[in-house]
């Protein structure tokens, strides 16, 4: 089983996170709070109110567990295609799997979203404390850090309350693993030499443009999870999936599955280009 691909996971799932988060907690307040009439807006109203580190906000306790959780993707998908077709990624270049092949190995979105859930509910927790830190004279927010917004859960539901969301972010992540991977490898079969490998910039623009292929099929189910993250267990606004999906289209109407499409598409390009780039 290769290192160097749990390796250059860690090293694309970091990269990707610090250069997208800024886009994230647009999107997520988007998603999620009513009083901003768009990206712009939340935008301008972020940096007045909490200067450049708004944007930052919720980052430093999911960088490690982030990184982690793509090396784990990135690591199990080449050694899937391994395990499926016999071959080594050299090889592979040469004589490329089926797509079918391709969409299975990607299954290791199921193991990534199980091990991600927790720490992307309290990264969404702390993207919506709007308070600027440590400014005198306004409320204090409601986690002090990433440490006390899991003692708080704790406390207040117990383990359980590290997951309401977690169903949304597997049947977010799996199919859109699959198309991802399935659009890059096509991509890249285009642009490329029979047996020899993709350019860098083929990388880069294959990597991109399956992030932004995949999101767009993500962002339904995006809208629904930081939702259900943000209510939690206790406060019982939604039943589940489903309760939480009928009530927002009967407040919202339909466009409210896609609320943060645009900012989503345009954190996706640069990210997914830099990740895939980073891992190759």
């Amino acid at each position: 089983m290769p290192v160097e691909e749990f390796v250059a996971g860690w090293t694309s799932g970091a990269l990707g996170l610090v250069l997208g988060h800024p886009f994230d907690t647009v999107k997520v307040r988007l998603q999620t709070q009513t009083t901003y009439r768009g990206i712009v807006d939340c935008m301008v109203k972020t940096y007045r109110h909490e200067s450049l580190l708004g944007f930052f906000k919720g980052m430093g306790f999911p960088i490690a567990s982030r990184a982690v959780v793509s090396s784990v993707l990135f690591g199990v998908y080449s050694n899937a295609l391994l395990a499926l077709t016999a071959a080594s990624h050299q090889v592979r270049r040469a004589q490329p799997p089926s797509y079918t092949h391709v969409f299975i190995a990607s299954a290791g979105g199921f193991l990534q979203a199980y091990c991600l859930a927790p720490f992307d509910l309290i990264k969404v927790r702390l993207q919506n404390q709007t308070e600027p830190k440590g400014k005198s004279g306004s409320p204090p927010p409601q986690y002090r850090g990433p440490v006390h917004c899991v003692a708080s859960i704790f406390q207040a539901e117990g383990p359980r309350g590290l997951f309401p969301g977690a169903w949304a972010l597997t049947l977010r992540d799996n199919p859109i693993l699959g198309i991802y991977f399935v659009t890059y490898e096509w991509l890249c079969r285009q642009f490329m030499l029979d047996g020899q490998n993709p350019s860098s910039g083929t990388v880069l623009v294959a990597g991109g443009s399956a992030g932004v292929t995949s999101w767009v099929t993500a962002t339904p189910l995006d809208v629904i999870k930081p939702r259900m993250q943000m209510a939690g267990l206790r406060q019982r606004v939604h039943w589940g999936l489903l309760d939480c999906m009928v009530s927002s289209a009967r407040r919202e109407g339909l466009g409210v599955f896609f609320r943060g499409l645009g900012i989503n598409s345009a954190r996706a390009f640069p990210v997914n280009a830099t990740s895939t780039y980073s891992r190759g």
